[in-house]
């Protein structure tokens, strides 16, 4: 059974009847229901439809961050063959919550970073919920330098709510981190290619992010900060993040209009979480082109390619 969001009660009933009468059936307890078994699963899936083809902002934010939604382990296992996870930054610590290796992309050498939430509530502690502190991002400005040292392109996973602003962290220099992971993104001599696949929240998104394609799941989102924090910023009231959701232009179809993002991915009816083997494949096809647009350049060729992408937000329109 699915976990269902609160504005889809409507499928959550009818495909609630629809298991009703399945069971009912398996237990001989009804006799020739299958026409009604596939009208109902009919008007379920119509109704799926409906409620996903009209998302509001703060809709997709909660389909953004749906617990059974695929997560950068997901895309990893799914798409990376040998991957091999590195640890540590050489400074202070391990940091969980960031992932960051090497393994093969489709025969290709990759070097990867991911930002995972975990699935269950052991694995959410343990990564901190996808917060990387100080040390997630040394961890990947290490990686990313030895990824420069040997033309290795790099594939990021996006997944935070925002870099965590516990004590420790800001002691550790959370700030001076994200900017050092940031400028590591901008100086690469390889390709590399970001996918914000649930919430790419400010700069713990962007510290990984700041790549030569920039790809996002269709009902992700990706913004400076958090909807409930934006609304206490502006209002100072958390409650209104629906209101806040709405104008900080935060999904992946504002932002591929405003040129902030390169590219959108498409989503099966009802959200990733649905069907993940689907949405990981279509994602590893991204990675493949993107990667494939920067085969034929030199290592300031795609420098340059990269920074004056970044330029050219909100200077021009596209």
């Amino acid at each position: 059974m699915h976990s269902y969001l609160e504005f889809e009660k409507p499928v959550a009933d009818l495909e609630g009847k629809v298991q009703e009468l399945k069971s009912l059936a398996e237990s001989g307890e009804a006799v020739d229901v299958d026409d009604e078994i596939s009208k109902l699963q009919e008007k379920a899936n119509q109704a799926l439809s409906d409620v996903y083809a009209k998302l509001t902002p703060w809709q997709k934010t909660l389909v953004a961050r749906h617990p059974d939604r695929p997560h950068a382990l997901d895309y990893i296992n799914g798409l990376i063959t040998d991957f091999t996870p590195l640890a540590g930054d050489r400074k202070f610590s391990e940091d969980n919550a960031m992932i960051a290796g090497f393994g093969r992309f489709r025969g290709q050498s990759v070097a990867v970073l991911g930002q995972e939430k975990g699935n269950d509530t052991q694995s959410r502690l343990e990564r901190n919920f996808g917060m990387a502190r100080p040390e997630g991002y040394r961890k990947a400005v290490r990686i990313m330098e030895l990824a420069n040292r040997f033309q290795i392109p790099v594939v990021s996973f996006v997944d935070t709510a925002g870099a965590y602003p516990g004590i420790g962290a800001e002691e550790r220099g959370q700030a001076e981190a994200i900017a050092r992971s940031t400028a590591a993104c901008l100086d690469l001599g390889v390709a590399n290619v970001s996918l914000v696949i649930g919430e790419g929240g400010s700069g713990g998104a962007i510290a990984i992010a700041t790549t030569n394609h920039v790809a996002m799941l269709e009902h992700a989102i990706y913004s400076v900060i958090s909807p409930e924090a934006g609304a206490s910023i502006l209002w100072r009231d958390s409650t209104r993040a629906q209101d806040a959701a709405t104008n900080m232009k935060i999904t992946a179809q504002d932002l591929n209009s405003m040129g902030v993002i390169d590219e959108i991915i498409s989503e099966p009816v009802g959200g990733a979480h649905r069907a993940k083997e689907i949405v990981i494949d279509r994602a590893g096809s991204t990675i493949e082109k993107a990667l494939a647009q920067f085969s034929g350049m030199n290592s300031q060729e795609i420098t340059k390619h990269r920074k004056d992408k970044f330029l050219r937000i909100g200077r021009e329109l596209p």
